[in-house]
């Protein structure tokens, strides 16, 4: 589970791109910012599950937000500005039935490592996907909920424009931003929607409560880094306790869903800054980060 936001600069109180994300993932799961500098990858570049050939040219520096039994990325920024999150989603198409391959944290890392603009990432990401395909589990496989395979969904911005990408599989479908925008664990772009979406996904009780809170927030102009951080810390976007955007969410007692890591980006074409935390946000205080300088924050398994 995961909620991602974007206002572009005509929405925002400071004239310029304004990205957000709570990263929701098992609670058992360590997940740590580091800054990663650019490298020249010599042959491939090994990912969670699979290898791909590597880049031709240098990767970009990124700031990524990285669980640390994995490869890929739940989401970052890089030195030119474009930053990436993804969200599991689920489709008609069952992901236990794809050998492994890409993960979207994978193509996250990918699309940031690889691209100069939020329109490049998303050709980045989605040549890969068509190529290598997407399988294999999302979740730590040691971990105590095991594996578990899931499609994702993609929110891409940078300092001028943004897109969301939505996948089932090797299929994919875009759509480009006009001011603001959301997305959760659900499929969202309408048609794409009326395909694929997942006829028992519970998305009434488990993920609109949270898309329409952030909606909300994109609705109430001009949209500010504190309006945001407020936003990521609200436990009151929830129908079922616990599911809320900051995610605190258990089955029988047991925590099955926490938001372990979190990230504001401020995307500019002379230099992004981010403001960034582990665990849960409403427990922790925001870290601002200029993007492009040497950063690591370490994060704890939080349940």
């Amino acid at each position: 589970m995961c909620d991602t936001l974007v206002a572009l600069p005509s929405a925002t109180a400071r004239g310029a791109t304004l990205f957000a994300k709570n990263s929701d993932r098992p609670p058992d799961e360590a997940q740590d910012v580091r800054w990663s500098p650019p490298r020249l990858d010599p042959d491939v570049t090994r990912a969670t599950h699979v290898a791909v050939p590597a880049h031709a040219q240098p990767t970009r520096g990124c700031l990524l937000s990285v669980p640390r039994w994995g490869w890929g990325a739940e989401h970052g920024v890089n030195d030119a500005g474009v930053a990436i999150g993804n969200e599991a989603i689920y489709t008609t198409l069952d992901p236990r039935s794809v050998p492994p391959a890409l993960t979207g944290m994978d193509l996250v890392r990918l699309g940031l490592e690889r691209s100069s603009s939020a329109a490049e990432a998303m050709e980045v990401l989605t040549s890969l996907l068509e190529r290598h395909g997407q399988g294999g589990t999302g979740h730590d496989p040691a971990g105590r909920q095991g594996p578990r395979a899931y499609w994702s969904s993609f929110l891409i911005a940078d300092p001028v424009e943004a897109f969301v990408v939505e996948t089932s599989g090797r299929e994919w479908a875009s759509e480009r931003v006009l001011d603001v925008r959301a997305i959760s664990n659900r499929t969202t772009i309408p048609a794409f929607d009326a395909a694929h979406r997942h006829p028992r996904q519970p998305v009434e009780r488990l993920v609109d409560p949270r898309w329409r809170a952030s909606q909300a927030v994109l609705a109430s102009r001009p949209v500010t880094v504190d309006a945001l951080v407020a936003h990521l810390r609200s436990h009151d976007s929830c129908v079922e306790a616990g599911w809320a955007v900051c995610m605190h969410a258990a089955v029988d007692g047991v925590p099955v869903e926490h938001t372990t890591a979190s990230m504001i980006a401020e995307l500019r074409p002379a230099g992004s800054r981010a403001w960034v935390l582990v665990g849960h946000p409403c427990e922790h205080e925001y870290v601002e980060v200029v993007v492009g300088e040497p950063f690591e924050l370490l994060g704890d398994a939080t349940g």
